[in-house]
C-alpha cells in the first residue's frame, strides 16, 4: 500500500506541475508571441532598428492609417496620409493625438504592416507606439514615426513589386490606478 501511496503522489505532484506550468503558459503566450512578431517582422509586425542602411535606387509609397478604440476619448490621425520613399533611406513622419476629454487619459499604440510579406523589411527606429502616451484635457500631440524600407525588399521575388505598404495604429485606453491624496 505505501508503494501505490507513494507512486499517486508523486503523479499527483507532475500532474499539478503541469497544470501550473500550461497556466503560466498561457499567461506568457501573449507577450512571447508579440516578441517573437517583433523580432522576425512576423504577421506584419515592423522590426526595430538603429539606423537606417542607406537609400538605393527606386520608391515605395507607405501609406499611414491610424485608428483609435472606442474606449479611448481621443482624435488620432497621421499629418500626412502617404509618403513616397527611397529604400533604405530615414524618413520621419508624424501622427497627431488629440485628447478630448476634460480628464487626463493615457494611451498605447499597437501597429501593424500590410500587406503582411512587407513585415520583415518594415523597420522603426523610432515610434510613439514603444511606449503609453499621457495626453492631459484637451491637449494635441505631434508624435513622430522614424521608419525605413529595407532594401532587400527589391531582391526578394515575393516582395520586390509591392508598390505601397500601409502602416496602421491602433491606440487603445491604458488604465492607471488612482492615487489616494
Amino acid at each position: 500500500m505505501t508503494a501505490v501511496a507513494s507512486k499517486n503522489g508523486r503523479t499527483a505532484a507532475i500532474m499539478a506541475f503541469a497544470a501550473l506550468a500550461m497556466l503560466a503558459l498561457a499567461f506568457a503566450s501573449v507577450p512571447l508571441y508579440r516578441a517573437f512578431c517583433q523580432l522576425t517582422g512576423f504577421d506584419g509586425t515592423p522590426l526595430r532598428a538603429e539606423k537606417a542602411p542607406g537609400a538605393v535606387a527606386g520608391q515605395i509609397g507607405v501609406r499611414f492609417d491610424a485608428n483609435i478604440n472606442q474606449d479611448l476619448p481621443w482624435k488620432f490621425e497621421p499629418v500626412q496620409e502617404t509618403v513616397r520613399v527611397a529604400p533604405g533611406a530615414r524618413t520621419q513622419i508624424l501622427y497627431r493625438a488629440t485628447n478630448l476629454t476634460a480628464r487626463t487619459t493615457t494611451g498605447q499604440a499597437v501597429f501593424n504592416v500590410t500587406p503582411e510579406i512587407a513585415g520583415p523589411y518594415f523597420s522603426k527606429i523610432e515610434c510613439f507606439c514603444f511606449s503609453e502616451q499621457t495626453l492631459k484635457p484637451g491637449q494635441s500631440v505631434d508624435m513622430p514615426v522614424v521608419f525605413f524600407v529595407d532594401p532587400k525588399i527589391l531582391d526578394d521575388p515575393d516582395t520586390k513589386n509591392i508598390d505601397e505598404i500601409t502602416l496602421s495604429y491602433t491606440f487603445y485606453p491604458v488604465e492607471k490606478p488612482e492615487t489616494s491624496r
